[in-house]
């Protein structure tokens, strides 16, 4: 039964990251009893997970919902999620291995080259690249319990950062802003890509509204 329920999770959180379930979208249970081909006690068991750390929501006769925040609580979750990825950067910069640092500075690369050839063209193909991004500063801290918590709060916002990179000219500063956080990664300049990074992460709160707009 654990089995079905990680199955049933995994398949939802993978959802989530694939921009396939965006925050207000419905989960069926009887839809993904059939498509896992388990019972509704694992598909029960994974929504309890899944809103006990705020991804989904089940409501009084309509079931479960993917977690669409307020204005106040998407600026709240976000100044949570700066700091932790503006920790990750600190880290990072005293701890990333070589090999991880070679990953990293691929990664800063293949960004920039997205930006240079494609420009505001596809936006979904540098969300990609970015999540890979963050994904290597923070392996690069060597904290799994600080990865996990990352992970979890990027889920709440995943769809809003796809949207943002639609904007004009944003997939051209985020490059920039990578490359930028990056050098001071492998210069060990903790202090510096820590508030660099809190300051890529983080939103005005203008944007926060037409983010929030955009997605309905």
């Amino acid at each position: 039964m654990a089995g079905q329920t990680e199955q049933v999770l995994n398949a939802i959180l993978m959802d989530i990251e694939a921009g396939r379930l965006t925050p207000g979208a419905g989960l069926d249970e009887a839809d993904l009893v059939s498509r896992h081909g388990v019972s509704r006690t694992p598909v029960r068991e994974a929504f309890i997970q899944l809103e006990a750390i705020g991804l989904i929501k089940r409501l009084p006769r309509k079931g479960a919902v993917l977690f669409k925040p307020t204005l106040e609580e998407f600026l709240a979750i976000l100044e949570v999620h700066a700091r932790l990825e503006g920790q990750a950067a600190g880290l990072a910069a005293r701890r990333m291995t070589q090999d991880q640092a070679r990953a990293l500075a691929q990664i800063v690369c293949a960004c920039e080259t997205h930006a240079a050839e494609k420009g505001d063209g596809d936006p979904a193909g540098y969300y990609q690249l970015n999540l890979q991004f963050h994904g290597a500063v923070a392996q690069g801290a060597g904290n799994a319990f600080l990865l996990e918590m990352i992970k979890t709060n990027a889920r709440k916002l995943m769809a809003y950062y796809r949207a943002r990179y639609r904007f004009p000219g944003s997939i051209a500063q985020s490059a920039k802003e990578h490359r930028e956080i990056a050098e001071l990664i492998f210069a060990h300049d903790r202090e510096a890509a820590e508030a660099a990074m809190v300051r890529h992460v983080q939103f005005d709160q203008v944007t926060v509204m037409d983010l929030l707009a955009a997605l309905g």
